[in-house]
């Protein structure tokens, strides 16, 4: 017999305020092989755009750093020649950190991840226990994790193997080049080499994406039983509540609202379902459906019934009755005429029925419209 009962189960997908309360914990989906070939990317395309900016600059640094001359001698001024120099040097390393930081930031936002999470760098005990570190080791995170390393080192050494191959005629021409030459075709050739090696990466990275959200989602499934508890908790706060009657308000069009404002009586089952009827005597040949619901639109109309202060009554054989049988701004079918009577005569002596403790009167429902609440009719 199993340790698990079905309702223990991990089978449901992890509901929005899973999600929500995790990542506030700091557990993120989060990708490092896709940081990683953004940074290249970054690198790669920053080698290849200010490349030669760099080499420029540096050159006439070193250049001016070893000519001297007797106006520098007699105007010493040491500070200054830092200053002109430095902020030569630092304008293409400026541009090389602005693109690794946009990188950096760029891989969590791509993955919904961007943010700060303060309760991620809290102390966890848990992390210190040697068993938990064995068993991401040897559990399947390490295997995952070995197995992309492995994948990454085949891919990028075949593919530097092919880059070297390919280069080599170039890298012996070098020698008898000269040394600007030199460095310009080694710095082609470098921009190249990380342009084609962040290529692999970003094919590493569209695999381990989905393999961590897959991670992710398989460690925060839930159990049927933690879903009726959070339901459960999440009932009394009052923000959801309101939250939930502004979905169902907007559920309903403005028509629709109207008429339930104008209807003579609600109908329910007693959850499921709602059917509103509207009867005009000397108007209206006929009981009218106004509106009619399931689910969450049901519930709307209930609570626009509330505000509107429109009788409702628990008749759920009838309502579902009307419900399969009408659609709205539609008299009802005539073999429900006795049945809705009934219910009408009660709700125009309402007051007299309160005053006097008269309960609603039981109705009766012909076989053939009888209906069970996923539409099938009773044999």
């Amino acid at each position: 017999m199993s340790g698990t009962t079905e309702k223990d189960q991990k089978t449901e997908q992890p509901t929005a305020k899973k999600l929500a309360d995790s990542a506030r914990e700091g557990d993120v989906l989060m990708s490092r092989e896709l940081a990683t070939a953004l940074m290249m990317l970054a690198a790669a395309g920053w080698i290849v755009a200010a490349g030669g900016w760099f080499v420029q600059s540096a050159s006439d640094l070193v250049r001016r750093g070893l000519t001297l001359t007797a106006h520098d001698v007699a105007d010493f001024a040491p500070g200054e020649a830092l200053i002109r120099n430095g902020a030569e040097i630092l304008l293409p390393l400026a541009s090389l950190f602005a693109l690794a930081l946009g990188a950096a930031i760029a891989g969590p936002a791509l993955l919904g991840s961007a943010g700060w999470r303060g309760k991620a760098l809290h102390f966890k005990g848990n992390r210190l226990n040697p068993m938990s570190g064995l068993k991401r080791m040897f559990g399947l995170q390490g295997a995952t994790e070995l197995g992309k390393a492995l994948a990454k080192v085949l891919l990028l050494g075949s593919i530097g193997y092919w880059l070297v191959m390919q280069s080599l005629p170039a890298i012996m021409m070098m020698a008898a080049s000269d040394l600007l030459g030199a460095i310009g075709l080694a710095g082609k050739a470098i921009g190249h080499a990380m342009l084609t090696l962040a290529g692999g990466l970003v094919v590493i990275a569209l695999i381990d994406v989905p393999a961590q959200w897959f991670q992710r989602n398989k460690r925060l499934m839930m159990s049927k039983q933690e879903i009726k508890e959070e339901m459960r908790q999440s009932d009394g706060a009052p923000e959801l509540k309101q939250a939930q009657r502004q979905r169902q308000h907007e559920m309903l069009s403005g028509s629709a609202r109207k008429a339930v404002s104008e209807a003579t009586v609600i109908l329910t089952n007693p959850t499921h379902f709602s059917v509103a009827l509207r009867y005009r005597p000397g108007i209206d040949a006929a009981p009218v459906v106004v509106a009619r619901g399931r689910g969450d639109v049901a519930l709307a109309i209930r609570e626009l019934a509330r505000g509107a202060d429109v009788p409702m009554l628990e008749y759920p054989q009838l309502t579902r009755a009307i419900y399969f049988t009408s659609r709205a701004g539609r008299i009802i079918p005539e073999e429900l005429f006795m049945a809705v009577a009934t219910v009408l005569a009660f709700v125009f002596q309402l007051e007299r029925a309160a005053a006097e403790g008269l309960v609603p009167p039981i109705v009766d429902v012909p076989v053939s419209h009888r209906f069970d609440p996923e539409g099938r009719r009773h044999k």
